[in-house]
């Protein structure tokens, strides 16, 4: 839940017994849509703040973390990705990254809620200069069902950016919808999807996505962690599955001669974040 007291946001997680907070300038919009309440501020010294149903979801300070490695790590463990499918990701930072790779043909977003988009195209339009390029397909629709009905070995990388596994993104944390996407995978094909902090839940939520994408049919599976300051605990992860692909390796050379910037993600970041601390191994073992 979230408050609002004396010019700040404050996002107090229960479960865990912390809380986030920043400090406001205004409150920009507020709309209930037909799946989530969406809320828009101006903080103080993170630029905007998109919130839903109270939860924090990104900000114009550090939303380059977690959308670089939402993108990177997958593509560069994928040989030559070239179809890649977005589930969520409705601010579209994650879709930029993706065809930041000049070999990428094809990227097909699918988003339940456009307001998601239409909000981060007027408060974080950097986020969505990519929208109009031809490879870009944006769909708002249902992505489980989508799942469900996809053509097999239509993609390559599957990312799942998703929101906490909660309402209308629980589904997309299952066994189930694992395979749905293996099947959607080409041979060699890549699954990554975001699974919450290292710290709070890597022998609940993280241990059991493993299990769940190798109950689906994946043989590899590797979590990678990345500081995320708004997000609970400050630290965060994403899951990558391979099919029948070892994800434990990526093209290194390829990654450091990359040919675009990135602000976090490089080479030896995605090396040194294949390497797990003890407690994550030993939770995850």
């Amino acid at each position: 839940m979230s408050s609002e007291k004396d010019n700040w946001f404050i996002e107090h997680f229960d479960s865990a017994g912390t809380a986030f907070g920043l400090r406001l300038k205004r409150k920009l919009e507020s709309v209930q849509t037909d799946y989530q309440h969406i809320e828009m501020w101006d903080t103080d010294t993170f630029g905007y703040l998109m919130t839903i149903d109270g939860a924090t979801m990104l900000t114009t300070r550090d939303n380059f973390l977690y959308h670089e490695m939402m993108a990177h790590p997958a593509l560069f463990s994928h040989a030559a990705p070239r179809n890649v499918l977005i589930i969520g990701g409705g601010d579209c930072g994650t879709l930029r990254e993706v065809l930041r790779h000049g070999e990428v043909a094809s990227a097909v977003q699918i988003d339940i809620d456009e307001q998601v988009t239409r909000f981060s195209e007027k408060y974080f339009p950097e986020l969505c200069e990519s929208n109009s390029d031809e490879r870009a397909e944006l769909r708002f629709e249902d992505g489980v069902k989508f799942m469900q009905e996809c053509e097999a070995g239509r993609f390559d990388v599957i990312i799942v950016d998703s929101t906490d596994p909660v309402g209308p993104a629980e589904g997309l944390f299952k066994a189930e919808f694992f395979r749905h996407c293996h099947r959607a995978l080409a041979d060699g094909g890549v699954l990554v999807q975001q699974s919450e902090s290292p710290l709070l839940h890597s022998d609940t939520i993280i241990r059991d996505l493993h299990a769940n994408m190798r109950e689906a049919g994946f043989s590899h599976t590797r979590t990678l962690p990345f500081p995320q300051p708004v997000y609970p605990s400050g630290w965060w992860s994403c899951t990558l599955a391979g099919k029948d692909h070892d994800v434990a390796g990526f093209r290194q050379a390829d990654a450091t001669g990359k040919g675009f910037e990135t602000r976090y993600y490089s080479a030896d970041i995605h090396k040194a974040a294949l390497v797990l601390p003890p407690f994550m191994e030993q939770a995850l073992s």
